[in-house]
This record gives C-alpha cells, structure tokens and sequence, in this order.
C-alpha cells in the first residue's frame, strides 16, 4: 500500500511484528551464544585446574585465569545487555 503523505510503502502492522519477532529471535540467539560462551570458559578454566599433577602439586593458573577473568565478566556485561534489550523489546510489544 502507498503512503498517501510522502510515497513509498507503508509498513503494514504484520511487517512490524515480523521484524519485531526477527529483533527478539536475534537477542535471544545472541544471549544463548554469550551463555554457551561463559559455559565454555567455566570448562576450560576447569580443565586447567585438573592438570595439576596427582601428588598433590598445586598449579597456580595466573598465566591463564586472567584472560580467561576478563572475558567472562565482558560476557557477563553482554549477557547483562542483551536481557535488558530484550525486556525492553518485549515490554514495549506487550503495551502498545
């Protein structure tokens, strides 16, 4: 359908709430990546913890938890976001 005040088409109220859909499908895609991320990190920092030799040696993991630190709370950051962008999107959807 034409916009009759300035040409070009008018978005129909289906058009609206498909790429609202594609917006809150995208952020939920983005938050579940960021988690599997986390989780990823959780298992590695594990995993180098458990290399610690079986007479009782203690390894200290400086040289890798720290990146390992930063990154987790930059994806916690994300994560953080991300859900309030959501909430905002959903809240926005439900009032209008």
């Amino acid at each position: 359908m034409q916009n009759p005040e300035g040409g070009g088409i008018v978005n129909q109220p289906d058009d609206r709430n498909d790429a609202h859909r594609s917006v809150v499908s995208d952020l939920v895609s983005l938050i579940e990546r960021v988690q599997a991320s986390r989780r990823l990190i959780e298992q590695a920092i594990a995993r180098e913890a458990s290399l610690s030799s079986p007479d009782g040696d203690i390894i200290v993991l400086d040289d890798v938890t720290p990146p390992f630190v930063k990154a987790t709370a930059a994806l916690n950051v994300c994560d953080t976001n991300l859900a309030l962008a959501l909430h905002s999107l959903l809240d926005q959807h439900v009032s209008a």
